[in-house]
């Protein structure tokens, strides 16, 4: 029999509760000092928080191209932006003027969904070898994997598809090879239509920001409590919260996950958080999940593999393991994938490139200063504050807890260490924002 589905925002909210019960059960700290640190952070006005490193926020305007969206994105060296409704630019209430928030998960999860509609459109028909147009193509693939969502929607399944075997289709044609030959060698051609050929040069933003997003766009006004964010980036699993200032347009300042575990790094020395992050992560009840609940990919798993499965876990980022064991040897994160679009040229071959070659790529070729070259990891009983300050210096969102020789026994997140100092009082967001948390995610 078939099972009555949940509506989403119902089963959303209740994941974000079970989590918060999870981590008031098995956190150790003192009932008062908790109580004491919550309503300290209740008293922390957001307007003290400090501003974006340069000043202002980049937004980027609904109909804004997806090609004209990476540029911005990486010319200003963010992850992410507020996406602005040109028909409401004006406007002083933030639920007309923004749709949402634009990153670079969004375009490359609906980058590669494309690109797996061109390969079964190549790979599953013979249609290329009798001369049918691209367009016809393109309809074949669509059906070939059966696509029923958003991302299917206006002209993905015709005209984008279409596109995007064009060149592959031509290339096929021109050296005699067959369908399949053509699939694997998608990649060069595929980036190439992406920035040159309709509709993937006009496609605007606004065609994906809500289909592909993770979380809902909810800010806070200057005066609001820094509670409410560390609430918000936490419980509610946002990655990141505009600020906005009652009565003006424009956003006034982001905040981010790792811009809070950067400033917990800086109370160090201060004896209230010297006397919570002395204690080993074992008092907080971390990490949250059991093994059985990490979620990994095997370091020989094709990197289209890792990505999907992070976009169905809804997750950011994933343990990467050899052997038969859970020893891990690397680390995948969401924002690696934006190599994809920046450096095609490094992965033309991308249907074939494994996880392993994936991040051997990456930092051999110096794309990511900084980066660790192995995964950043603790153990058990580590201290709270060894794995803030092991966040926070090397700039990662993940740290894994190891047993042994590397065996992964859990991951603790950015998310995860936020939890660690807050609760959350009975009916706050009812009564702070005026509206219930249920319309929040529902938006």
């Amino acid at each position: 029999m078939a099972q009555v589905q949940q509506p989403k925002e119902s089963s959303a909210l209740s994941s974000c509760d079970a989590y918060f019960e999870k981590v008031k059960s098995r956190k150790k700290l003192p009932q008062p000092l908790q109580e004491t640190l919550t309503t300290a952070f209740a008293r922390i006005p957001v307007s003290s928080f400090p501003q974006v490193p340069t000043g202002k926020v980049i937004e980027i305007q609904a109909d804004t191209t997806i090609a004209d969206a990476v540029k911005i994105l990486s010319d200003c060296n963010i992850l992410s932006a507020p996406v602005v409704n040109p028909d409401a630019a004006s406007s002083l209430n933030w639920r007309e003027r923004y749709l949402g928030i634009i990153d670079y998960s969004a375009i490359i999860l609906w980058v590669l969904e494309s690109a797996e509609l061109a390969a079964v459109a190549l790979s599953a028909s013979t249609a290329t070898a009798v001369g049918l147009g691209a367009g016809a193509v393109g309809a074949l693939g669509a059906l070939a994997v059966g696509v029923t969502g958003p991302a299917a929607v206006a002209g993905l399944t015709v005209a984008a598809v279409g596109a995007a075997v064009a060149g592959g289709v031509a290339a096929d044609q021109a050296s005699g090879g067959d369908a399949p030959a053509a699939a694997d060698n998608l990649g060069k051609e595929f980036y190439k239509v992406i920035l040159q050929e309709e509709p993937f040069k006009s496609t605007a933003v606004k065609s994906i920001v809500k289909s592909y997003r993770w979380a809902p766009f909810i800010p806070v006004a200057t005066d609001s409590s820094m509670l409410s964010v560390l609430l918000l980036l936490s419980k509610y699993r946002l990655r990141n919260v505009p600020v906005i200032e009652v009565g003006q347009p424009e956003i006034k300042n982001y905040i981010t996950q790792s811009a809070i575990i950067g400033g917990l790094e800086g109370c160090k020395g201060r004896d209230w958080f010297d006397c919570i992050t002395a204690r080993p992560i074992s008092d907080m009840g971390l990490p949250f999940m059991s093994p059985d609940e990490v979620i990994s990919v095997q370091s020989d798993d094709l990197i289209l593999e890792a990505f999907k499965r992070m976009r169905d876990n809804q997750v950011g980022g994933l343990a990467v393991l050899e052997g038969p064991g859970k020893k891990i040897v690397g680390n995948v994160s969401i924002r690696d994938i934006r190599h994809l679009l920046l450096k095609p040229e490094l992965f033309s071959n991308f249907r074939q490139l494994t996880v392993k070659d994936f991040i051997s790529t990456v930092v051999s070729t110096g794309q990511e200063a900084g980066r660790p070259t192995s995964p950043v990891t603790c153990r058990v009983d580590s201290t709270l504050g060894s794995v803030i300050q092991s966040l926070a210096t090397k700039k990662v969102h993940r740290i894994y807890v190891v047993v042994d020789e590397n065996e992964v026994v859990g991951i603790i997140t950015l998310r995860d260490v936020i939890s660690c100092f807050i609760y959350e009082p009975p009916n706050y967001f009812d009564d702070y924002f005026g509206f219930s948390v249920k319309e929040m995610l529902d938006r």
